[in-house]
């Protein structure tokens, strides 16, 4: 990892793919991941570690399944939210939106578990800065 500062509006420029989360930084054994997201995602669950959002630009929205039922929460420019481990979740854009994610390194972009993967979607453990 850079031991300079990092511009987040240049790391966002250095790529055009949707849901395909790239590397910043790290933070002890945690991933700092940006990514450019728009439409729906897919259903999936993070057994072993909450997931962490920040909305950088645009607005993101996060269907969760809990034991009380289903309910989305709604991230606006700004907005941080964590989704619990084991909290079965479904993010969607529904216009072009920068994230900051943090989570630990290693972990995949659909979870331990999840639907079918449609093919806007990257499955990663996240993608080095360019």
């Amino acid at each position: 990892m850079s031991r300079e500062p990092l511009s987040l509006d240049r790391a966002l420029a250095s790529f055009t793919e949707r849901w395909s989360p790239r590397i910043v930084t790290a933070v002890n054994d945690y991933d700092v991941r940006v990514a450019k997201v728009e439409g729906e995602h897919v259903w999936h669950v993070h057994d072993h570690t909450d997931e962490f959002f920040l909305v950088l630009d645009g607005e993101l929205h996060i269907a969760l399944r809990e034991p009380s039922g289903e309910r989305t929460v709604v991230l606006r420019k700004g907005s941080v939210f964590t989704v619990p481990r084991g909290t079965e979740h479904k993010p969607y854009a529904p216009a072009p939106t920068a994230i900051l994610l943090f989570e630990p390194t290693g972990t995949l972009t659909v979870g331990d578990r999840h639907d079918e993967v449609p093919d806007h979607v990257d499955t990663t453990t996240g993608h080095a800065l360019g």
